[in-house]
């Protein structure tokens, strides 16, 4: 990614991506609490697992606290609405578009303007049921090309093609319902799709964004956005 410009100063044709850790502590999940609305709040109460509550706290606050300089806001006030398929969107602000991805300690928060996007990241640990979410998830072609692979390629080039479509369906707003398998990417050309569904053709205008984290070489990110985009490193905001 390149280096960018303060995120006010975002050109349209760009999308930010900042990409950071998670302390789930207890005094960040106390910080951040506070900025979450009555309905974060719910959502974060529904997690019955300690850990993971404290990092969706966490991951919620700092969205609030990296966009609140540009939409020239308070963290706690700016308006964080939910779509029909559970996408969050900027409420008093339509030509903005946002979307997080957090696994275990790592946190990736995408922003554009007048697009859709969504962004996903996952930790390339080998895993024996591999084989079997690529025959649920994957189409034929990309089981294929999947299985075909050496044994030490499996594991990256899963995860791989997992990000790319966890991305799209979340672009789309719709998540996995949408069917990860009806989203298929195209292996030999890896900035493309062959085919998706019906309501979201033509494939050509989706692009596909790798993701690399140079701290991070064992974490596989992708961001995929229905314009035509360049990404920049979003420069970390001054927090709460």
């Amino acid at each position: 990614m390149e280096k960018g410009s303060p995120l006010s100063a975002l050109e349209p044709e760009k999308i930010a991506v900042w990409f950071g850790h998670l302390t789930a502590t207890e005094d960040a999940c106390r910080r951040y609490w506070t900025l979450l609305d009555a309905a974060e709040q719910a959502r974060a109460d529904r997690l019955v697992n300690p850990l993971w509550k404290r990092r969706h706290i966490e991951a919620h606050g700092l969205l609030r606290c990296l966009l609140s300089p540009y939409l020239n806001q308070p963290p706690g006030q700016i308006h964080i609405k939910t779509a029909a398929h559970g996408k969050p969107f900027l409420a008093d602000h339509p030509e903005w578009t946002f979307n997080l991805s957090h696994s275990g300690n790592h946190l990736v928060i995408a922003m554009g303007q007048h697009c859709r996007l969504g962004v996903d990241i996952e930790p390339c640990k080998p895993q024996q049921n591999l084989p079997q979410l690529v025959k649920k998830c994957f189409a034929q072609s990309e089981a294929s090309y999947w299985q075909a692979l050496a044994d030490s390629e499996k594991t990256t080039a899963f995860y791989r093609i997992w990000t790319i479509k966890e991305a799209f369906v979340k672009a789309t707003g719709r998540g996995i319902a949408l069917g990860l398998d009806q989203c298929v990417t195209d292996p030999g050309q890896p900035g493309q799709f062959l085919r998706l569904p019906p309501a979201y053709e033509p494939p050509g205008q989706w692009r596909i964004i790798d993701l690399e984290f140079p701290t991070e070489p064992d974490l596989c990110g992708a961001l995929v956005t229905d314009q035509a985009r360049t990404v920049q490193e979003w420069p970390a905001c001054p927090l709460e």
